[in-house]
């Protein structure tokens, strides 16, 4: 059954365990990402952890291999979760972050390789000179990259999930920013589906902050999601 996780989109250390608080035990699992990292540092990741709150690290690591492998070994020893890289960083790249999360044993952080941001379109890709290419393609290539050399899944729109679990092995995990309810605003994502539709084409794991963390009963917003999930 696909798990939901909460982005603590937030700037503090405070605001992020009143956020955990207040959702209590509707949700296990929440997303430090660049900006409350950034401002808080690992004593964040410690404070999710003692409430008893599973960590999904979403740094983004693109470096040279040996500094990215570093980097996971830190997010193993703070029992983080999951921990993303950007596929571009190269083949040995992460096979060093899938051999930094090994040394953990099955509790070692699983690896998700970035592929296409789900705020880029194509006529983004094509700014950066990836020309006459969806983002569905250059996701596809980019995720049967990545899990060849050791990433266990990918951070991916709803909308090519159902795609790639087609063409990826089995127990590939599959985690989906970019999901909104119906009816909710789209914010600055531009491929998103529903808590729905994401499940059924697959996702493991969706993200989703904003409807929850702006709700005036964050708890029964989350329950709401998780009820639409099935």
């Amino acid at each position: 059954m696909a798990e939901l996780i909460v982005a603590l989109d937030v700037q503090t250390r405070e605001e992020a365990v009143a956020k955990v608080r207040a959702i209590g035990d509707a949700v296990g699992f929440y997303k430090i990402g660049l900006e409350l990292f950034t401002a808080e540092g690992p004593d964040v990741v410690k404070a999710v952890k003692d409430l008893g709150k599973k960590v999904f690290l979403d740094l983004k690591f693109h470096d040279i291999p040996r500094t990215v492998e570093r980097a996971v070994r830190s997010g193993g020893k703070l029992g983080v979760d999951l921990m993303t890289i950007h596929s571009v960083g190269g083949k040995a790249m992460i096979r060093a972050a899938a051999d930094a999360s090994a040394e953990f044993g099955a509790a070692g952080p699983k690896i998700l390789a970035v592929t296409v941001l789900t705020s880029l379109d194509r006529s983004d890709l094509e700014d950066v000179g990836i020309t006459g290419r969806d983002p569905a393609d250059q996701v596809l290539a980019m995720a049967k990259f990545a899990t060849a050399h050791g990433a266990h899944g990918l951070v991916c729109s709803p909308q090519e999930v159902a795609r790639l679990k087609a063409a990826l092995a089995a127990g590939t995990l599959f985690v989906t920013p970019g999901v909104r309810p119906a009816g909710a605003a789209v914010g600055d994502q531009k491929r998103v589906a529903t808590p729905a539709d994401a499940v059924k084409g697959g996702a493991t794991h969706l993200v989703v902050g904003r409807p929850i963390l702006a709700a005036a009963d964050p708890a029964a917003a989350a329950r709401d999601i998780l009820a639409q999930m099935g």
